[in-house]
């Protein structure tokens, strides 16, 4: 005697699952969709203040940088970027003074989505002797968004008194008046 086998298939009633209907994977694409439609924005605006945030520790590092030239070399301060910059291998000097990373002093001065300027401002001091160029009395450092409102919204700025300002419109500040006018960085 034979035992007849059964067919699932065929029983009314049931039924074998293989696989997900399409209604299925349709909503599990929908919950995906809505799920990175919340992150994706609040994600890139915390790239933003990120990028932001490292261009103000810059402009203070810019800062204390140019205060230590003042200080070590007698020059002044730096007549450009690059001054500040130099190779590590060898000796500081007040032509390649070696305090800030090749990174900022190398043209095109950009990092983390910003470009940074160096600008002597007011008459050159009589430089010491060995000194390539003279520096200045006084000076402007500046951090502007490459891309507005895709790396940064805000710019930054510095001078001498080493407060750091900035301006909401992402301008850059083109005088040290116009820099100490703006809201100051807490």
């Amino acid at each position: 005697m034979r035992a007849k086998k059964k067919n699932r298939t065929t029983e009314p009633g049931t039924s074998v699952q293989r696989g997900f209907s399409l209604i299925e994977l349709l909503v599990v694409v929908a919950i995906i969709l809505i799920i990175a439609a919340i992150a994706i924005p609040s994600l890139l605006n915390s790239r933003m203040a990120a990028n932001e945030a490292a261009a103000a520790v810059t402009v203070r590092t810019i800062t204390t940088a140019a205060m230590t030239y003042n200080s070590t070399y007698g020059n002044g301060f730096p007549a450009t970027l690059a001054i500040l910059g130099g190779p590590p291998a060898g000796p500081a000097s007040c032509n390649q003074a070696i305090l800030l990373d090749d990174i900022i002093t190398t043209a095109p001065n950009q990092k983390s989505g910003f470009l940074f300027t160096f600008t002597p401002v007011g008459p050159p001091v009589v430089a010491p002797v060995g000194c390539g160029s003279p520096g200045s009395d006084a000076y402007l450092v500046t951090a502007a968004p490459t891309t507005k409102n895709l790396t940064g919204v805000r710019s930054f700025c510095s001078d001498e008194p080493g407060t750091i300002h900035y301006d909401t419109s992402g301008a850059t500040a083109t005088t040290q008046s116009a820099c100490e006018a703006l809201p100051t960085l807490q």
